[in-house]
């Protein structure tokens, strides 16, 4: 075989793992559950929620919060964008009645869409933190909660659905949602 024999080879085979590992990354299937089972999982994870915060209610406190995730925790952002994630939705109103400030803190960097995409939702919303430009998703939620403990509030409860959002401290106890390995953002 001569050179450009050789070279016509290697580059017929350069394509054919170049279309094979395509076709391998684009062919895979989706391992995100039905709505209906994300719904589920959701609810299962909040059940405790309104038991947790009934109980720390009673015992008293000066503003109380609760902080919540805003992409596929507050809001449907995977399965229906902008529409309320219902068990999400329900914790948030339930603190509303019960004097608990509803408070987001999101990987997003800008309040103002988030803000109007929450009301129209149905949220409450006491107050929203964004992460700062350059910064990182778990350091800018954990700045967020420092900061609003900083003002007064005691986060009584913290829930989403990813890790970064319960790294850190500044509340007393979290609550995960289903992320599925990092599927859901």
């Amino acid at each position: 075989m001569n050179l450009k024999g050789a070279c016509a080879v290697v580059l017929a085979a350069t394509a054919l793992t170049a279309t094979a590992l395509s076709g391998t990354a684009s062919a895979a299937p989706s391992t995100l559950p039905s709505y209906s089972q994300w719904q589920a999982d959701v609810k299962q994870a909040v059940d405790p929620v309104i038991p947790w915060l009934r109980d720390r209610v009673a015992q008293g406190g000066s503003k109380l919060a609760i902080v919540l995730d805003i992409d596929n925790t507050s809001l449907e952002t995977e399965y229906n964008p902008g529409r309320p994630n219902k068990p999400v939705l329900a914790v948030a109103q339930w603190a509303d009645q019960h004097n608990v400030s509803v408070l987001f803190v999101t990987a997003r960097t800008s309040s103002s869409s988030a803000r109007s995409q929450l009301g129209s939702a149905g949220y409450p919303v006491d107050g929203i933190c964004t992460r700062q430009s350059g910064e990182g998703t778990a350091e800018g939620k954990q700045r967020c909660r420092r900061e609003l403990t900083e003002e007064g509030y005691t986060i009584t409860a913290n829930i989403g659905n990813r890790s970064t959002d319960l790294e850190g401290g500044d509340y007393e106890r979290g609550f995960k949602l289903p992320d599925y390995d990092g599927q859901l953002s």
